[in-house]
């Protein structure tokens, strides 16, 4: 475990530089001051804590999910079963088991103590994006971007079909869902801008409980104290009253949009993440914000979680790692410049590490895939790129589309991957949709993949590398 930034070579917060700067490093738990968990090859997109603190769970762009013990901040096991990003994570009341929803449009049970994936529940004709389990662990609910939710039955001995009852009303992606405390019902959020109120035992709508107008990513419930509070794409902060649907609160600021809201296990603090990287603590006692800070160099604050006592929040943007960041009365985020280069302004970047950072360094790594982090990316190492067939290195599993390709990357391949597109060029490939429209862009990404991909040689002149002028 590597703790903080204490040196050049030691990985940090990544994107989000949320660095300790004290003389040594402290194991989580020994007295509440930060420390990350480190060993995801691409963004956290989801966190979830076990029921004691003891454990927590992370769900990378990377396919993995880490199961983590936060007593010493180490990682106990990867969860290797999803074929596409994994994005949201819960525990089951047990402790034992775990369920985790991604990008393959399914879900899956797994057993803790050995990694086993016991059952994947498929049925959903879009990715998934959240999942929440039912207080008596009985049921998991999946929100879709296929614009319904799954209420899968969790306790179904194996072998046996486990079909979902689906709640079907949103007229676009469903975003987040939590049930009520009795596990009677069920509250969802949508890209349609409503919340509604779903009968369980039946799955028929029985309310509409909020109508923003604007698409709503996440909600908390409070039944014991009366209220409800969303995010919205439009940056809207809310809570409402249960029982009447009046307005309680509005602490909308002018960042958006919002992509994470937590709960402290009292109920009194309300953590807000946003698409600019900024972090938002609420006292729900009096509604007001009690700070506010920027918590990422750069990108989206997409996960949150308080920990066991809600001293800290776990944390997870587009850096490769989470945060145990103290927020119980601990110092503001500090910034560690040039500590590694996710950590420079993207300004101060030469033009060519500036286009890979932008383009490819989510999805690839330019260490050999036998070194830490090679291997943990969503798409390969790109150590050893120029001269290498397509769909060719050991280990990683290609699409379709490119086992047996013929192409070979070189300067001009390259050059008409992000000329053209992935989905032009490389088509049916896992890649996502991108260009790069200006050829000299195009240039200084190609001499920087050469000079970093492998042994250093003489470059080419950057016409010559991207075979024509502007």
């Amino acid at each position: 475990m590597r703790i903080g930034a204490l040196g050049p070579d030691l990985p940090i917060w990544g994107l989000l530089a949320w660095v300790l700067l004290t003389g040594g490093a402290v194991p989580a738990g020994a007295d509440g001051g930060y420390a990350s968990l480190e060993g995801h090859g691409g963004p956290v997109k989801g966190v979830a804590v076990s029921a004691d603190g003891n454990y927590a769970l992370t769900a990378s762009f990377d396919y993995s999910v880490g199961f983590w013990d936060l007593r010493s901040a180490t990682l106990i096991r990867w969860l290797e079963g999803h074929e596409a990003a994994a994005n949201a994570v819960a525990f089951l009341p047990d402790g034992r088991r775990a369920v985790s929803a991604g990008d393959d449009f399914d879900l899956i049970l797994w057993e803790l103590a050995t990694g086993r994936a016991l059952r994947r529940f498929e049925g959903h004709r879009g990715k998934l994006i959240a999942v929440t389990v039912s207080p008596d662990g009985r049921l998991a609910a999946t929100s879709g971007w296929d614009g319904v939710v799954g209420l899968w039955p969790l306790d179904r001995p194996l072998g046996e079909p486990a079909p979902p009852l689906w709640l079907k009303g949103h007229r676009a992606n469903v975003n987040d869902a939590r049930f009520s405390a009795d596990g009677r019902d069920l509250y969802t959020a949508s890209y349609d801008g409503t919340i509604r109120r779903w009968d369980v035992a039946t799955g028929a709508m029985e309310e509409i409980v909020v109508e923003h107008g604007f698409g709503v990513n996440h909600l908390v419930l409070n039944e014991e104290q009366g209220w409800l509070a969303y995010g919205a794409v439009d940056g809207a902060v809310r809570a409402i009253e249960l029982a009447t649907g009046a307005e309680l609160a509005d602490l909308t600021t002018e960042r958006r949009p919002i992509l994470a809201l937590a709960a402290s296990p009292d109920g009194q603090f309300l953590a807000v993440g946003d698409g600019e990287g900024y972090i938002t603590i609420i006292d729900t006692d009096e509604w007001v914000i009690t700070r506010d800070f920027r918590a990422a160099v750069r990108g989206p604050i997409w996960a949150l979680h308080y920990d066991h006592d809600g001293g800290r929040l776990l944390a997870g943007g587009l850096a490769d790692e989470v945060a145990l960041w103290p927020v119980g009365g601990g110092r503001d985020a500090l910034f560690a410049e040039g500590r590694r280069r996710f950590h420079t302004p993207a300004e101060e970047m030469p033009n060519g590490e500036r286009q890979f950072v932008r383009k490819c360094s989510i999805c690839h790594t330019l260490e050999p895939a036998r070194k830490p982090g090679g291997a943990r990316r969503a798409g390969p190492t790109l150590h050893g790129l120029f001269g290498r067939r397509a769909g060719s290195v050991p280990g990683y599993r290609y699409s379709e589309a490119l086992t047996g390709s013929p192409v070979v990357w070189e300067a001009e391949t390259i050059n008409l991957l992000f000329e053209k597109g992935p989905d032009h060029f490389t088509p049916g490939s896992k890649m996502p949709m991108q260009q790069i429209a200006r050829l000299a862009d195009r240039q200084d990404l190609i001499a920087y993949l050469r000079e970093h991909t492998g042994p250093r040689t003489e470059l080419r002149s950057g016409a010559q590398a991207a075979g024509g002028t502007e």
